[in-house]
């Protein structure tokens, strides 16, 4: 029996790819974060939903293992792209010994990709992509993996930048990006991508020190050659004009 670990984007149907429509539509059960399965409810009146809050990841991804397990077809969903911060990995690792469950991930488009798109051409150079979300990585490792990718001068693309309880995350972040790279350095600041309140900043790397973000946003920081043009974010491939 198949089990489908289904990223469906920003939360727009205009954002979700074919294959994850009709997976969801063939699916008779949908599992995931209730912030993520009340985004697409409405879209699949006649599913049957199950869902948690935030911290109950392991628990809902043993129900849609053991329900797969009975013979129901389901899918477990997140934003964006399952398998970037998403919950592919996990899914894997509680159906491993589960006979006759196969995963299949079906790829989202990711915040990355949305957010850089209404940013304007951010990613089109090499990209880290780093969360500062400490509940599962140690800040230790993730102010290093910062620190390596600014020294590197790789574009970085910034996910959970700040909640309520890690509101100086994103400030820190920059500086510590700040000794490798200029004050004027281009950023955008992404929030509610595909949804209500949609906005998008483009700013220097200075004022996105100072900046508020929360959870629903994503910040993207340019490298050495990020440039502004007509009001967007873009980072040159190398091409010669």
């Amino acid at each position: 029996m198949k089990l489908y670990v289904v990223g469906f984007g920003p939360g727009s149907p205009d954002g979700m790819t074919v294959a994850a429509k009709k997976v969801l539509e063939e699916c008779e059960l949908i599992v995931g974060y209730k912030t993520y399965t009340d985004l697409i409810r409405k879209y699949f009146p006649q599913k049957c939903f199950y869902d948690t809050g935030m911290r109950s990841e392991t628990e809902r991804c043993r129900y849609a293992v053991s329900k797969a397990a009975e013979g129901i077809k389901t899918a477990v969903v997140c934003s964006g792209d399952a398998g970037v911060y998403g919950m592919a990995s996990l899914v894997y690792e509680i159906a491993e010994n589960v006979q006759d469950i196969e995963v299949e991930v079906i790829p989202g488009v990711s915040a990355a990709m949305s957010g850089g798109a209404l940013a304007g051409a951010p990613l089109a150079h090499d990209f880290a992509v780093i969360s500062l979300s400490d509940l599962l990585t140690p800040m230790e490792l993730i102010e290093k993996r910062i620190e390596a990718a600014a020294a590197a001068d790789f574009v970085i693309c910034i996910y959970n930048p700040s909640s309520k309880t890690r509101s100086e995350y994103l400030k820190n972040a920059c500086e510590i990006i700040l000794r490798y790279r200029d004050t004027k350095t281009v950023c955008a600041a992404v929030k509610n991508i595909g949804r209500e309140g949609e906005s998008v900043r483009i700013m220097s790397l200075l004022e996105l020190r100072d900046t508020k973000a929360d959870m629903l946003t994503t910040i993207f920081i340019g490298n050495s050659r990020t440039r502004k043009i007509k009001n967007k974010m873009v980072t040159p491939r190398g091409y010669i004009l």
